[in-house]
């Protein structure tokens, strides 16, 4: 129980670990902390305590010589390294994401997002006033993309898809795999118009300007039409069910009789066993989302006009929920 409780005390260690760039600087091996606090403008008494604490919790290793070493999940923490954790860390212990967690009370008394009510409007919206901010949970978020998108391809089989269509895609990260992978298919991004212009970029990076077309747009208005299929990834998760119903009937309008909708997200698991989605949904909570179980899923598509065909599982945190025009 104390572990627990406290774990807010890791986090934070963490965090200020990850803002100092602390792993970048033992990537070519182990140094002391006097040196360490030199090069980051620490003191050297202080930062020693801070990463004795976390070499007890397998972050780093201490020698007999009092120098420093990275662990393999240390590791994560490089700015360089696959999947890179650490945008991430410095996100969650952020003012703005801490004082919505604060106010988790409140989301629990009224299901109402406790972010709206710290910040006065919703996460959208701040980021798009707060930009430096905004631009590092995008980094934090393509941090997870690197792994989950490899998953999700190995574990879905794109291949008889003729045109994919992704929904609120960023800068296509997802939908660029995908169109790699299978040759003769074509794409769509669709996005916000202020996301788009960098989506071009990216997508002439990979040298599928030719098989992918870039769409600004409002997907609770219309989406393009025209799709075999139509993905989204952690986009249900960020809104209530009316706005998500309101989102697949979009891509309902928009499809042939044919088609199918590709929910990209967690499902959260029956039973007691540990589940990541099931602490994520409580993140959510504060932000006006959720995670969803496949019983929920299911009455999601069903009152979108569709019905849930199958949920493939990967080897990360998501899974394909495929729904079928009913």
């Amino acid at each position: 129980m104390v572990n627990l409780t406290t774990g807010y005390w890791v986090s934070q260690m963490i965090g200020v670990t990850a803002e100092l760039g602390i792993a970048d600087l033992l990537k070519d091996g182990p140094r002391d902390a006097r040196a360490l606090a030199a090069s980051v403008r620490a003191d050297p008494d202080a930062l020693y305590r801070l990463m004795r604490a976390l070499s007890s919790v397998g972050l780093f290793a201490e020698d007999a010589e009092h120098r420093f070493q990275l662990t393999p999940l240390g590791d994560c923490l490089r700015s360089d390294a696959p999947g890179s954790m650490r945008a991430w860390a410095r996100t969650v212990v952020m003012d703005y994401f801490v004082r919505s967690y604060q106010d988790l009370m409140y989301s629990v008394k009224t299901g109402k997002p406790a972010f709206d009510h710290v910040h006065g409007m919703g996460p959208f919206e701040y980021f798009s006033r707060n930009l430096e901010v905004g631009r590092l949970f995008d980094e934090a978020m393509t941090s997870f993309s690197s792994v989950e998108i490899p998953a999700v391809i190995a574990a879905y089989d794109f291949s008889p898809i003729r045109n994919l269509v992704d929904i609120a895609g960023g800068h296509a990260s997802l939908l660029c795999a995908v169109l790699k992978k299978n040759p003769t298919m074509q794409g769509v991004l669709f996005d916000m118009p202020t996301v788009v212009d960098g989506a071009r970029d990216s997508i002439a990076a990979e040298g599928l300007s030719a098989r992918c077309e870039v769409i600004g747009g409002d997907m609770f208005h219309s989406v393009p039409a025209g799709g075999d299929a139509y993905m989204m990834k952690h986009i249900i998760h960020d809104w209530n069910d009316e706005r998500c119903v309101e989102i697949l009937k979009n891509c309902r309008s928009a499809m042939p009789s044919h088609g199918r909708v590709l929910i990209i997200d967690a499902v959260i698991q029956a039973g007691n066993q540990p589940d990541s989605s099931k602490l994520l949904d409580i993140t959510m909570l504060t932000i006006n989302g959720r995670e969803r179980t496949e019983e929920q899923f299911h009455s999601l598509l069903d009152r979108a006009g569709f019905n849930l065909s199958r949920i493939v599982p990967t080897q990360s945190p998501v899974s394909v929920v495929e729904g079928i025009v009913a």
